[in-house]
C-alpha cells in the first residue's frame, strides 16, 4: 500500500476507497428499492437514488440498475450515473499524473 500511495499519491487512493464504499451503499440502495417495490412498500427516494451515484456510487447504481433491472427505463438515471462516473474517472486520472 505504500508503494502504491508513493507512486500515485493519497488522493487518489482515498478517492477510489471514496467510490468503493458509496457503490456498494448505492447497490445495496437499488436491491432494496427493487425489493420494496416488489411487495408495495414504502420506497426509496429517486433523489436518494440519484444523489447516491453523483456523490460517488456511480458504478454501483449502474450494477445495480443492471443487476435488479431496476429503473433502467428512466433515461435520467442513465444519465447522472454515467455522467457522475465519467466525471470520477476523468478525476482520478488527473490526480495520478498530476
Amino acid at each position: 500500500m505504500k508503494d502504491l500511495i508513493a507512486s500515485v499519491g493519497l488522493w487518489p487512493v482515498l478517492l477510489v476507497c471514496w467510490i468503493l464504499f458509496w457503490s456498494a451503499v448505492a447497490f445495496i440502495c437499488y436491491g432494496a428499492d427493487k425489493r420494496k417495490a416488489r411487495k408495495g412498500r414504502f420506497r426509496i427516494s429517486e433523489a436518494a437514488l440519484l444523489t447516491l451515484g453523483a456523490i460517488g456510487g456511480a458504478a454501483g447504481a449502474l450494477l445495480g440498475m443492471r443487476a435488479f433491472r431496476h429503473k433502467t427505463r428512466h433515461w435520467y438515471f442513465w444519465a447522472v450515473n454515467v455522467l457522475a462516473l465519467l466525471a470520477y474517472v476523468v478525476l482520478i486520472v488527473w490526480l495520478c499524473l498530476r
